[in-house]
């Protein structure tokens, strides 16, 4: 026969004593002490053993410092749902986690190292992240003990344990086993000071002055179109905000449909007759910016009909091809778009189509190369004016003003980033049709509330490739090798499988502790060259790829728990983080969504 709770008495308090007193900051304690000293936890949990379940899926806070209002109301919440589904007669088990790996604990332990940390082993500086992150589980824990919510809080989920370790590599095996995962030279968000790559939840969006530039893209084979042969000095012009990406430009592009007009006319910053080449749509938009002196329209025609013509480079002795495509609008510039292939996805797919090369003079600490040598060891910021001198300086600086609008920054050291193609490793989200799954999938899901829907549906039929890599020490390694007779990057499921052997038994320190030897599979070889000669990865995976895994790692081995689980409930930030990396993970390791209800 099942125990029978009475609460009465797991309070310990008379009835008189329940209305709210001057000492209740003392009975608190003392509550919550007799809750524990009576099992009152499990009492509840085994109360309804045997019966339906209701799985409440904890998103894992990160631990690195005290909690605050926004996790006093997710962990009340949360306690609310599993005390009400228990009292419905449902069995339910909350089991809470913590995110332990990142870069926010990694930059705390080397800004409180100081100098030091680059003397630091990778091996020292895991070590060193593995004692801040349980210094503030153990921290947040009793914090949120204190709250009153109820929960296995001895035994919850930790991402750093081998345990969820094994959890991570199996599912990163299964996207690997799909076909999911590629490494390829693409621009991503890069945060120079944090010296990584960033996921898209990893971005934040904030006012930002930056310069406002119109240039010159003079033309060098106008004579091939005859209804531009005979018009004065021809120009393209480009409209940007970014001048520190002009040294990586290829290309400029039109919209193939849209009517563009070729108008002479005098700027002020040359003083002579000229022609200019933009969008009909933006042409009062521009001679006002620019205070152009027109004289009149030569000629109108559309963009495809400059399409194979050339310009000469602003900046450096080359030409840029004259190419189209429907990434340009109307809203604002000139309807005439600078393309660089190494700073923007926009121009990366484009200068594809085009087998435009991928340049980027710029480093990881975003500073230009020996590529653009007038600016070498500059960082991209402070170079924006000396561009804008030098184009003024060559005649090809149409206007230049300052603008505040949105742009990018890191959410952790809240710097500015760069669109700069790396070399990294992606999940590739159009593959086996996995976008499109996704997007039906969110459909068989219950949103509270409804919009919740509509945001991850928008935001999922956008998204680009997930870059999985990430540039630090503190994480799962990934289980790549490298090939040092071919160099070829070699990622193969074998080799995964014995690493993550490996990991149950000693944790992911071993990718950096253990011989080379006892990563790699027995008779294992390069498969492009057949080399046993290799080199280990020094990337880890990204950190939301670690909590977007957990649905395999915890929900899918816990004896408490059902798969796909009830219901996640979390902040609306989450439509970017947490729901949205776990469907992917899902959809390309299970072919389904992670939950059943999502509450924010």
């Amino acid at each position: 026969m099942k125990e029978k709770i009475n609460y009465k008495e797991t309070l310990n308090l008379p009835r008189t004593s329940f209305p709210m007193k001057a000492n209740l900051a003392e009975r608190e304690p003392e509550l919550l002490k007799r809750w524990a000293e009576i099992g009152l936890h499990q009492k509840m949990v085994e109360k309804n053993r045997g019966k339906q379940r209701f799985t409440l899926h904890d998103g894992p806070p990160y631990a690195n410092g005290d909690i605050h209002l926004g996790h006093a109301l997710n962990k009340v919440l949360k306690d609310v749902i599993v005390r009400y589904k228990i009292m419905k007669g449902f069995f339910s088990n909350y089991v809470p986690g913590w995110d332990c790996h990142g870069l926010p604990i990694e930059q705390k332990v080397t800004s409180e190292l100081g100098r030091s940390s680059g003397a630091k082993s990778t091996i020292e500086i895991r070590r060193l992240c593995y004692d801040y992150a349980m210094k503030y589980v153990n921290i947040q824990r009793e914090q949120f003990k204190r709250l009153g919510v109820d929960g296995d809080w001895d035994n919850p989920y930790l991402t750093l344990s081998p345990t969820y370790e094994v959890g991570i590599l199996s599912a990163f095996r299964e996207l690997v086993k799909g076909g999911y995962v590629y490494r390829g030279l693409k621009p991503v968000h890069w945060c120079y000071s944090c010296l990584t790559a960033l996921a898209e939840a990893e971005v934040e969006y904030k006012p930002h002055i930056s310069p406002s530039i119109y240039v010159r893209f003079p033309l060098l084979d106008k004579e091939k179109k005859e209804f531009l042969k005979d018009l004065p000095d021809v120009s393209l012009v480009i409209w940007t905000t970014t001048p520190w990406t002009l040294p990586a430009n290829l290309a400029v592009c039109l919209h193939p449909e849209f009517d563009y007009v070729a108008v002479v006319g005098t700027a002020p910053d040359k003083g002579t007759r000229e022609t200019f080449i933009v969008a009909e749509g933006l042409l009062n938009a521009f001679v006002s910016a620019c205070h152009i002196a027109l004289e009149n329209v030569a000629v109108k025609f559309k963009g495809k009909d400059l399409e194979g013509l050339h310009s000469s480079h602003p900046l450096l002795d080359r030409e840029s091809l004259v190419i189209v495509g429907e990434l340009v609008t109307l809203e604002q510039g000139t309807g005439c778009v600078h393309i660089a292939p190494g700073h923007g996805m926009e121009d990366y797919i484009i200068g594809q189509k085009y087998g435009l090369p991928i340049i980027v003079p710029v480093d990881n600490e975003g500073k230009f190369t020996e590529e653009y040598e007038p600016m070498k060891g500059v960082l991209v910021w402070d170079a924006n004016d000396e561009i804008i001198k030098i184009l003024k300086e060559r005649k090809l600086l149409v206007h230049s003003a300052q603008l505040e609008h949105s742009y990018p920054h890191c959410w952790r050291c809240h710097n500015p980033i760069l669109f700069r193609a790396t070399e990294q490793w992606f999940m590739n989200v159009e593959h086996r049709n996995l976008r499109q799954r996704a997007l039906q999938e969110i459909d068989t899901v219950k949103w509270i509330p409804r919009w919740g829907r509509e945001r991850i549906y928008s935001m999922m039929e956008i998204r680009p490739d997930w870059c999985l890599s990430r540039q630090r020490s503190w994480g799962v390694p990934l289980p790549v090798l490298h090939c040092n007779k071919c160099h070829n990057s070699v990622l193969e499921v074998a080799v995964i499988d014995s690493f993550t052997r490996l990991v149950a038994e000693k944790g992911t320190d071993a990718w950096y502790t253990e011989p080379l030897e006892e990563l790699i599979p027995e008779g294992f070889r390069c498969p492009k060259c057949g080399s046993r000669e290799f080199s280990r990865e020094t990337d880890i995976l990204d950190v939301w790829f670690d909590s977007g895994a957990s649905h395999i790692a915890v929900v899918e081995q816990h004896p408490d728990m059902d798969s796909p689980a009830d219901m996640y409930l979390e902040g609306s930030d989450q439509h970017r983080g947490w729901f949205q990396s776990s469907l992917l993970v899902s959809m390309g390791a299970r072919d389904r969504a992670p939950y059943k209800t999502v509450l924010t």
